[in-house]
Parts: structure tokens; C-alpha cells; sequence
């Protein structure tokens, strides 16, 4: 059960960019935030150590890419190798969540709502980090 102030952060993780949702302080609805666009790790931790400052989450929440058959492949590695990174600049719990099948479903719902996700990605990474948040706070509750 979720305590009375939990703010959490998520994190749709990719080489190029990051796509990030948080939590309303009560830990129940996720909203997007933003998609930031990286060269490296590096560059990456630097952007989000300013949006961990700025949104002081009390946990983060990783998309976590299993295989379909629920099975670790290089994808996962590159993440866990990410959250080694993440853990220097964020001391609060990073949970994983399995995002399978998270990007097919938020260009799904984009498509729903009459646009085209053509060249902007940006929208499909964070509705993305919109939706593994969402999955992490419905089992929570």
C-alpha cells in the first residue's frame, strides 16, 4: 500500500532518448512530463539529476524490457547498467517494471486520438513512461 506522499518518477529508457512521467503526490494517476533527448549515459544522468532536483521523487520507476516470454536480454543489461549509474545521483528505491509491449500500446493510443506518431517519437517515449507508472501504481493500490 502506497504511504500518503509518494511522488514517483518514471523512466522510459533508450540510447536517444528518455521518455518521463511522475506521479500526482498521492501516488494514484501518472501524467507525462517530458522526453529528453541524450547523446550518452552521461549526458543522460546529467539531465535527470536536474529533474530529480527539480521534482524531488520519493521513488523511481524503471521500464524494465523483458523479453515477451519474460526472459532477460541485452536490452536488460543496458538498463541495469543505467541504474548503476542512476543509484549515484538518486539514494531513494528504483523499482523495475516489466514494459513489454509499452510503446505499441502508446502509439496505439495516439493513434486513437487522430494523430500520426510519424517523426515524433518524443510523444511515444513518454506516453510510454506514462504508461509503466500507471502499471506500478494500479499494483500498488
Amino acid at each position: 500500500m502506497l504511504s500518503s506522499d509518494q511522488t514517483y518518477l518514471a523512466i522510459d529508457y533508450g540510447r536517444r532518448r528518455i521518455g518521463l512521467a511522475k506521479s500526482d503526490p498521492s501516488g494514484t494517476i501518472a501524467s507525462a512530463l517530458e522526453t529528453i533527448e541524450v547523446r550518452s549515459d552521461q549526458q543522460a544522468i546529467e539531465k535527470l539529476a536536474r529533474v530529480i532536483t527539480e521534482h524531488a521523487p520519493t521513488a523511481i520507476v524503471i521500464g524494465y524490457p523483458l523479453n515477451e516470454d519474460g526472459s532477460m536480454g541485452e536490452a536488460c543489461k543496458l538498463v541495469d547498467a543505467f541504474i548503476g549509474r542512476l543509484e549515484k545521483i538518486f539514494d531513494g528505491p528504483i523499482h523495475k517494471v516489466d514494459e513489454f509491449g509499452t510503446s505499441e500500446e502508446a502509439a496505439g493510443i495516439i493513434h486513437a486520438h487522430g494523430k500520426r506518431v510519424g517523426k515524433k517519437k518524443q510523444r511515444v517515449d513518454r506516453l510510454a513512461a506514462v504508461i509503466i507508472l500507471q502499471r506500478f501504481l494500479d499494483e500498488q493500490a
